[in-house]
């Protein structure tokens, strides 16, 4: 029985259609998060409200406590000499007496029903937060198959047809992953950033926290706020950074990778990081250096969040015909045979180094750490 031709064209069609699908179950869920965003905004301003609400209301209540217990001794004196009252003044002490307790019933009752407001914004701020959490981990998700699918795999019947050599390919499709970040990176660097939501609501309050509570309060409020300011900043250039380090394209593999791990060393607080270049410092072919900086960023960021190191070891040595990077850390290491294969970053790692006709060996024991050895070829061109 022949085999049936399929055209390639309609591997474009459905690559297509499931770009397009894909794009737009993309901005659902962003939109989803923005939401949210804006939910947890005004439930922070309704929970501060709450608050002081609470505080003027107790006040209430203990004055009002007190003015009770008065008018209680003041009844029952008034009962125990009954007949050095008037009715009038018997009547006024007994009608004082239950005005007071019932505004403190009411009070009682209003804080009550504050704290149980209070109770529920808070429960409703834990779940929006978790939507916001799974939302972004969403976002990011849908996000590296769009580049994929935008990427060379847009076009996979061409490749299907032309593709000759494995490295090529890889590197293309290393390149499309690349351009998409160089991307992002603009748009975040241009524009505003979603942590400065909190910046702008919380300096509208200025204004009302000086004329309630006074100059120190504002000043303390603006110190505050700057702090803010300072930390969303480091935060926004830390992800445009990830994105796309500005500085390989203009100085090269070693020194980008030096300020690199200088600033994971100086973000993470806790772990020593150390690196050596014992080859040649020699430009590579571009693409080529973006392999290898995303390799290395992996193998220190999984020793960092996953291993736990306390000291990481980089080691790079280009030579003419080939390249070797070992990355060590002393963290809580792992056992190889048991690390499921569907590990997103493991496998990413050694898809990469595959098409760059390349070598991936990791050896990691419990407790014992781990050591990553990449080795990639290098053509005449690089």
């Amino acid at each position: 029985m022949p085999i049936k031709q399929i055209d390639p064209k309609i591997l474009d069609e459905i690559v297509e259609k499931m770009i397009d699908t894909v794009g737009k179950s993309k901005d659902e869920i962003f939109q989803i998060g923005e939401s949210c965003r804006n939910d947890v905004g005004q439930i922070y301003e309704e929970l501060k409200q709450i608050k002081e609400l609470v505080n003027r209301v107790i006040d209430e209540e203990e004055k009002l406590d007190r003015e009770v217990r008065s008018a209680r001794k003041r009844l029952s004196e008034v009962s125990m000499h009954f007949n050095n009252y008037s009715e009038e003044e018997v009547r006024d002490a007994y009608e004082y007496a239950h005005r007071m307790q019932m505004k403190l019933t009411m009070t009682r009752q209003l804080e009550k029903q504050l704290r149980e407001r209070r109770d529920e914004l808070e429960r409703r701020l834990v779940g929006l937060k978790e939507i916001i959490e799974r939302s972004d981990r969403l976002v990011s998700q849908v996000t590296v198959v769009l580049n994929y699918l935008n990427g060379d795999m847009k076009n996979v019947s061409e490749y299907i047809q032309d593709a000759k050599e494995k490295q090529e390919f890889g590197l293309k499709i290393i390149e499309a992953q690349e351009e998409e970040r160089k991307r992002l990176s603009r748009e975040i660097h241009d524009g505003p950033a979603q942590m400065l939501a909190n910046v702008i609501m919380r300096s509208d309050l200025i204004e009302k926290i000086s004329r309630e509570r006074g100059m120190d309060e504002a000043l303390l409020e603006i110190k505050n706020l700057k702090k803010t300011v300072r930390d969303a900043l480091y935060e926004v250039r830390h992800i445009i950074y990830d994105l796309r380090p500005m500085a390989l394209d203009d100085l090269g593999l070693v020194p980008t990778l030096k300020k690199y791990l200088q600033t994971v060393e100086e973000y993470s607080g806790t772990a020593k990081i150390t690196f050596s270049n014992i080859g040649l410092e020699k430009r590579l072919d571009s693409q080529m250096e973006v392999a290898l900086f995303r390799l290395i960023q992996e193998s220190v960021q999984n020793a960092i969040k996953h291993a736990k190191a306390n000291v990481i070891q980089v080691k790079l040595e280009i030579m003419e015909k080939q390249i070797v990077a070992v990355i060590r850390d002393d963290g809580i290491g792992f056992n190889p045979e048991e690390t499921k294969e569907g590990s997103f970053g493991m496998r990413g790692m050694k898809e990469r180094v595959e098409l760059l006709d390349g070598e991936l060996k990791i050896d990691s024991k419990i407790g014992k750490g781990t050591r990553v050895m990449i080795r990639i070829p290098l053509n005449k061109d690089d």
